[in-house]
């Protein structure tokens, strides 16, 4: 099932396909090597580019399909924002090691994604930035700060009521902290209880609750115990084992689950709900997991990988309800209370969804970032939802993402040597050795053979 909210869909602007923000965007994160010397033979390749590493060319149809739909976008211009988001996503990342401390935050632009905002607190960042092809902004809190003044939040939120302030995240657009609020005295006394700055937080009042949505490929239903439905997150092996992730609040551990057919499936091994809301599902030998989401009218979606994308990127859904929607990423790193108790480290979207599909699939082109938790509104008159981020799932319960481009085995050290293992999941700002030389993560993402650091420069820079 799925917690539900109530907030109109993002106004997507048209964008030009070949903005000079995206060359920009794409040299960056080296769309094309310079020529070596004058024969064929001593040229290097062209790098990999962002939508190369991705895999943007492999996007489902499906997929491209649903933002036409729901973003009101040409197949054309879908195809072009994947190809913005992905390189603008690994421009951030470089830009945000850059800066350091005084980083206060990433977003791209709606449908003109190729358009990255990068703030930062100290002016002096703004050349540097500009270079890259982004827009600066110069604003007051870091974004270390910002996320640490939620975190007080998230703790003071454990003894104290926050049915009447259900949602608070930080809005980098905004350099805020914002909590939304039923009743702004709620609001109020959370505030209080953190002791926090009162000029870090915004109070925005809302009349909706968001609530879970109770009711091998992922957006497929599945039955948990005869008692309810939910929906197929992403399929996932753990060593021999083959599964699907997917919501904590569908089901606990040891709860029996049945498939679409009704077919026993398998169990619930682990779940954690309220405080995150992750699961995972081992399945018996009758079901094999798959590189795949339910796509519309039941097309199969690859999933080539799990590198999350930055706030303002488009997203769809799927759900064993209401099928395919899209809409966009508005925070990362976002709290919600239910009525069950407070979830943090959630996504809030602009995607629509309803009661039974909780657990199903968010994907950005091809790559998987969460599973359905809860939210507000419905597919008819629009609404919020938030989902619950992948990698923390696949890195809690050591799981594997199950991909188009292949499995390997999870924790095999990289050739030729060194820290950097596939199937661990990396966060950015991790460093890892390869080859000899150090490696700097700048998109959180799971590793798999083929994403070693040296190449994916979307996802890793040398130091």
């Amino acid at each position: 099932m799925l917690p539900k909210l109530h907030l109109p869909l993002l106004h997507i602007p048209l964008f030009h396909r070949r903005s000079t923000a995206v060359c920009a965007a794409l040299a960056a994160v080296g769309a094309l090597a310079l020529a070596g010397p004058a024969t064929a033979q001593t040229a290097p390749p062209p790098a990999p580019t962002a939508a190369d590493t991705l895999g943007v060319a492999h996007t489902s149809p499906a997929v491209l399909d649903a933002m036409r739909r729901d973003l009101g976008l040409t197949r054309a211009q879908a195809e072009d924002r994947l190809v913005n988001e992905a390189a603008a996503g690994a421009v951030a990342g470089r830009l945000r090691l850059a800066i350091g401390r005084d980083f206060a935050g990433a977003w791209v632009h709606g449908a003109d994604s190729g358009r990255l905002t990068v703030a930062t607190t100290d002016p002096a960042d703004v050349s540097a930035i500009e270079e890259k092809g982004a827009r600066a902004e110069v604003v007051r809190h870091t974004l270390s700060r910002l996320d640490a003044a939620k975190a007080r939040l998230d703790r003071a939120a454990r003894t104290t009521d926050t049915r009447d302030a259900p949602v608070w995240y930080v809005d980098v657009r905004a350099n805020s902290l914002v909590v939304q609020a039923l009743k702004r005295t709620a609001a109020e006394k959370l505030i209080t209880g953190a002791g926090l700055d009162r000029s870090l937080v915004r109070i925005d009042t809302t009349s909706q609750q968001p609530r879970a949505l109770y009711d091998l490929r992922g957006g497929d239903a599945y039955y948990m115990g005869g008692s309810g439905r939910c929906s197929v997150g992403f399929p996932i092996t753990k060593g021999a084992q083959q599964g699907f992730a997917t919501a904590g609040h569908c089901g606990r551990p040891g709860t029996t689950t049945t498939g679409y057919n009704q077919v026993a499936q398998g169990s619930f091994q682990a779940s954690i709900f309220p405080g995150n809301d992750m699961a995972w599902v081992g399945t018996n030998s009758q079901w094999t997991a798959t590189p795949y989401v339910k796509g519309q009218g039941g097309a199969n979606v690859g999933v080539t990988g799990s590198t999350q994308q930055p706030v303002g990127a488009s997203i769809c859904r799927s759900g064993s309800t209401t099928g395919w929607h899209c809409g966009t990423i508005q925070q990362h790193n976002t709290s919600v209370t239910y009525p069950e108790g407070t979830i943090n480290g959630v996504t809030r979207t602009t995607v629509c969804a309803e009661p039974g599909d909780s657990g199903g699939s968010y994907i950005s082109g091809s790559q998987a970032q969460g599973v359905t938790s809860g939210g507000s509104g419905n597919c008819r008159t629009g609404g919020t939802t938030f989902h619950q981020p992948i990698n923390p799932i696949l890195q809690q319960y050591a799981l594997t993402l199950k991909t188009t481009t292949g499995g390997g085995d999870p924790g095999d050290p990289g050739d030729p040597g060194g820290t950097w293992a596939a199937g661990k999941v990396y966060s950015a700002g991790d460093t890892v050795t390869y080859g000899g030389a150090t490696y700097r993560c700048l998109q959180g993402h799971q590793a798999q053979p083929g994403w070693e650091p040296p190449n994916t420069p979307a996802l890793w820079q040398r130091v």
